[in-house]
């Protein structure tokens, strides 16, 4: 059977914010009950919406205790915002921290994906989420996105359907007529699975409806403006709300900035020649910063070295001792996984070391990272099941044979170390979904009436390039770009005083800088 990493599947890597040095840690939760027995309710803003939206902006949340210090609600939203029907309505989870002194009001923050949870960031690790100056200013709130974790979810495979799918590797050979067979076979059975056991949600599970959404709870929470933080992915939601609900914009900050003007395709080949820079950038620094750096020669050598194990691995895989197998798709997702953070190179290391030895371990605990697949074999969420549904249905797929043999062109050039020769058959996935391409288009965002907002975008950052976020903060048209001359993808609350103060004092007093302080210059 065919793999998400070795077939056609998508050409975009997730974009979610991953935990620096990926630690890994468990986090666990007290049990201190702040509440009482009947909870604490937040009253709605009370404004005037449609006699067909009103019982979703005038429900009442009631928030309970649910450990480590958080409060948890859910909330009640439409399936079809177009058409809400009280018998298809779906749940959307939230929790929050209140804030430490004197609230401001709330602060909703979405760490990415598509996919990732925000209940779990901020339940879990609120202090990660946003800084104590936040903290003490803000009742903190993050939600899964329809179809997300806690909330209504997408479902597709059971944990073994999973790793097959993800890591089975086809029986013919790459790029025969049987391979495609197979991987085709694969997408649609994936496909089916995820319609079977998501039922009609499936179709609305669209960022659009996801900032429609976020619209509500901001009423209900009783906030007459949105204040949001938005990491990566979260920033796509945010700059759709500014663009959708302008006049409900209080102060917005998107870190890890996307661009809406581009296609699919351009987001995953931007995408993977910052990939590519930054590799480059590792392996320029490898031999200085570590001991135990695998590479002794020159960058080139070792782009040289890598692609080697790249097609070394692809014609014969290593087996690990679970039985799954290292091909070159799982070195690749390991190894951008590792590059999400500078902090993370030491992964790098043991990666190619082991790699030349025919060693799995690193490779599959990055692996595994970014699949969040658990050392028993059990998946601890529904990310990767929640990503390809939201993207298959945010996005136009590309049928032309004659474009998609010219985007194969570019590809190879984005990314020669990294590129693999498969077929060009674009996103064979996203071809095969139940639910078709229900997106806005490709457009330029101009938010026209949002008072000023802050788009923050580092230079070398891989998952979201630099030149996202100046396209967007030129998009925008009161927006602020804030640079961080640096590695990793997103920027605040890292340990950069200078976009941390530019981020802070904005949330807290609604300071926007004169200029971009292009922070680490």
């Amino acid at each position: 059977m065919n793999s998400v990493h070795s077939a056609p599947r998508t050409h975009a890597r997730r974009l979610y914010l991953v935990v620096p040095a990926l630690a890994l840690t468990v986090l666990l939760s007290g049990c201190v009950n702040i509440l009482g027995l009947f909870g604490d309710r937040s009253e709605p803003t009370g404004e005037s919406v449609s006699a067909e939206l009103a019982p979703y902006y005038e429900q009442v949340l009631t928030w309970v205790d649910c450990g480590d210090g958080a409060q948890c609600a859910e909330a009640t939203a439409p399936m079809d915002w177009a058409n809400p029907t009280p018998q298809t309505d779906i749940t959307l989870a939230l929790a929050r921290h209140t804030a430490t002194g004197e609230s401001l009001g709330s602060l909703f923050v979405n760490p990415g994906g598509p996919g990732a949870s925000g209940y779990d960031l901020v339940h879990d690790d609120v202090d990660f989420a946003v800084s104590e100056t936040l903290r003490e200013n803000y009742d903190v709130i993050g939600w899964d996105p329809r179809g997300v974790g806690r909330s209504t979810p997408v479902t597709c495979l059971d944990d073994e359907g999973l790793d097959e799918f993800i890591f089975g590797i086809p029986d013919a050979p790459i790029g025969s007529d049987a391979w495609l067979a197979e991987s085709e076979d694969a997408a649609i059975g994936f496909g089916e699975a995820c319609f079977t056991n998501t039922g009609p949600v499936l179709q609305f599970i669209d960022t659009q409806s996801t900032v429609h959404d976020l619209d509500m709870l901001r009423a209900i929470v009783g906030d007459e403006k949105l204040q949001y933080l938005g990491y990566s992915y979260g920033s796509d939601i945010g700059s759709y709300y500014i663009e959708n609900f302008p006049q409900n914009v209080g102060r917005i900050v998107l870190d890890g900035a996307t661009d809406s003007s581009i296609s699919v395709f351009e987001v995953g080949r931007v995408q993977t020649a910052g990939f590519q820079r930054a590799l480059e950038n590792y392996l320029a620094a490898c031999p200085t910063l570590f001991d135990d750096c695998p590479f002794t020669g020159g960058v080139d050598d070792a782009l040289t070295t890598i692609r080697e194990l790249y097609d070394r691995y692809d014609a014969t895989p290593v087996a690990a001792p679970d039985g799954r197998m290292m091909d070159a798709g799982v070195i690749d997702i390991a190894m951008s996984t590792a590059l999400y953070s500078q902090e993370s190179w030491q992964f790098l290391n043991d990666l190619f070391s082991e790699a030349a030895v025919d060693e799995t371990e690193t490779a599959f605990f990055l692996a595994d990272f970014y699949y969040s697949r658990d050392v028993d074999g059990t998946y601890t969420d529904n990310s990767l099941e929640a990503f390809i549904a939201i993207y298959c249905v945010d996005y136009p797929v590309e049928a032309d044979p004659a474009v998609l043999v010219k985007q194969q062109e570019l590809m190879r050039e984005a990314s020669p170390t990294t590129y693999r020769d498969f077929p060009p058959t674009g996103d064979l996935t996203c071809v095969n979904w139940p639910y078709q391409y229900i997106g806005p288009g490709i457009t330029e965002l101009t938010g026209e009436g949002a008072p000023p907002v802050l788009i923050v975008s580092t230079t070398g950052d891989p998952a979201t390039p630099y030149e996202w976020g100046v396209a967007l903060s030129k998009q925008l048209q009161s927006a602020q770009l804030i640079t961080y001359n640096g590695e990793g993808h997103t920027a605040y609350n890292g340990g950069v005083t200078c976009v941390d103060d530019a981020v802070d004092n904005y949330f807290v007093s609604g300071t926007v800088p004169d200029a971009d302080p292009n922070c680490g210059a």
